[in-house]
């Protein structure tokens, strides 16, 4: 049983590994970066992350949307500030992970949950679309009618293999057939080779060659800390993704300690900066991948590579990863949330295709921001609509009883619950119903008293609770209670 678990997550391990050359290599050529950069990057990572992370069965490498944000650096201030940024990142990440701030993602709505899944589903076949260009022209003629049909060979293989037999991973099978035709036939395909060259030797240790100075340090910490929100919020999104899958929980506090150590190591080794991978962590999960074997053998396998396998490696089809890399943006597109949008609420309907639309159109950091902030002035607005009161009167004495929650956003709705002008002598503010929350509640009631005063009238508030009175007391508020 065991012998059989681990072949089931080694073989998941290899077919990530052949999806994570490709990305790897493009995003270091985005970066203006040696491909080897992000291979060394990938290794380190996806390695360290699945050994001592926090959840098994997720794969991290040098990731896209890291790349993205440090291209001006490299461009103005060359590789080794490079490095320096993706060092100081992962102990800007390592340092989230041992302040135990990792619980913070559990307060990404779910809405927010599935437009980041869609937006990077989106992201993840509209990028495989670069594949169809050589040289930055179109294919054409033979090469694009092969490469169409390689990659439809592929996803048939992907799609229909599972149901003759489970005991290979189908992107496997895949990757490895597509290649063997497509090296027999000769066909007129680009390949991985065509790229780049990814024969290399091992990875050498050295401290970033930059001053250690102030100076350093302003230009780097901007862009490092930047990394470190991107990777950070790509990886845990991918942390709760991977525990919805899996209906298991992992660690995220272990995982971004992990995260940082594997970034500090790829810099310290000339490697890129990274952080999980949605796509290739389904790849993974769909082959079977569940424990830290499936992600330390997808690590070793990209050194491997490195070192030995070049000539095998660069010989793959690109259009056999590109067929893999749609049938994961297919499968990691939440496509029930299609259904439910018409049935959901509106707010929460907005809020996906949002999120869905910034993820495109930008970055997926600030479209989880934005996701959240948006979510946030939507709890806002529908709960300051919410309060209201319950009016009694009688031997001259008039008592509002309020209900909901007093904040920043409801003041104006509660301040309308009383008629200052008709009422008696004696105005009772029963709060028991009612939850202070924040300075502008306290304000609030201060400033109704202040105004029944100035009216010659009295407030009395009644039952607030042990919390409310000790804001009220805190802010030197004079309420009489």
């Amino acid at each position: 049983m065991w012998s059989s678990n681990f072949s089931k997550n080694a073989l998941a391990g290899l077919t990530t590994s052949f999806a994570l050359v490709p990305e790897c290599i493009a995003f270091a050529l985005v970066a203006h970066l040696n491909p080897l950069t992000g291979l060394y990057g990938a290794f380190f990572i996806c390695t360290i992350t699945a050994i001592f992370g926090g959840r098994p069965g997720m794969i991290s490498g040098a990731a896209g949307s890291m790349a993205v944000v440090i291209v001006a650096l490299v461009a103005q201030h060359g590789l080794q500030y490079f490095l320096a940024t993706v060092v100081l990142s992962g102990l800007i990440m390592l340092l989230f992970g041992v302040l135990r701030l990792g619980k913070l993602v559990t307060m990404v709505p779910h809405p927010v949950m599935l437009g980041f899944v869609n937006g990077l589903a989106i992201v993840i076949a509209w990028s495989q679309l670069q594949h169809f260009k050589a040289d930055g022209a179109w294919l054409q003629g033979a090469s694009l009618v092969w490469m169409c049909g390689l990659v439809l060979l592929t996803m048939l293989i992907v799609y229909l293999l599972p149901r003759l037999t489970k005991a290979l991973p189908p992107a496997l099978v895949a990757i490895v057939g597509v290649g063997v035709l497509s090296a027999t036939l000769a066909l007129p395909v680009r390949t991985l080779g065509d790229m780049a060259h990814i024969a290399g030797g091992l990875p050498v240790f050295a401290l970033p060659d930059v001053p250690m100075n102030l100076e350093t340090l302003h230009i780097v910490f901007p862009y490092a800390l930047l990394m470190a929100v991107v990777g950070l919020l790509e990886t845990l999104l991918t942390f709760n993704l991977t525990d919805e899958i899996t209906e298991t929980r992992g660690l995220p506090n272990r995982e971004c300690v992990a995260l940082g150590a594997a970034n500090v190591a790829s810099g310290l080794f000339g490697g890129m900066g990274g952080c999980a991978m949605i796509g290739q962590t389904m790849i993974n999960l769909s082959s079977g991948g569940r424990t830290r074997v499936s992600g330390a053998v997808s690590g070793i396998m990209i050194l491997l590579f490195i070192l030995f396998l070049s000539p095998l490696i660069e010989r793959i089809p690109l259009a056999a990863l590109v067929g893999v890399m749609f049938v994961v943006a297919q499968q990691t597109f939440a496509w029930s949330s299609l259904q439910v949008l018409g049935k959901v609420p509106r707010h929460d309907a907005l809020l996906i295709v949002a999120v869905t639309a910034i993820t495109v159109a930008t970055d997926l950091a600030t479209a989880v921001l934005c996701g959240i902030v948006i979510a946030a002035l939507s709890f806002a607005w529908r709960h300051a609509r919410d309060i209201r009161a319950d009016v009694e009167q009688g031997a001259g004495v008039k008592t509002y009883t309020p209900h909901g929650t007093l904040f920043f956003a409801s003041v104006a709705h509660f301040n309308e619950l009383f008629d200052l002008q008709d009422d008696p002598q004696q105005v009772v503010l029963d709060c028991r119903y009612l939850r202070l929350v924040d300075h502008s509640a306290v304000v609030a009631v201060a400033a109704l008293s202040e105004r029944y005063a100035k009216a010659g009238k009295t407030l009395r508030v009644l039952h607030l609770s042990k919390r409310c009175e000790a804001l009220l007391q805190r802010s030197g508020v004079a309420v009489t209670v």
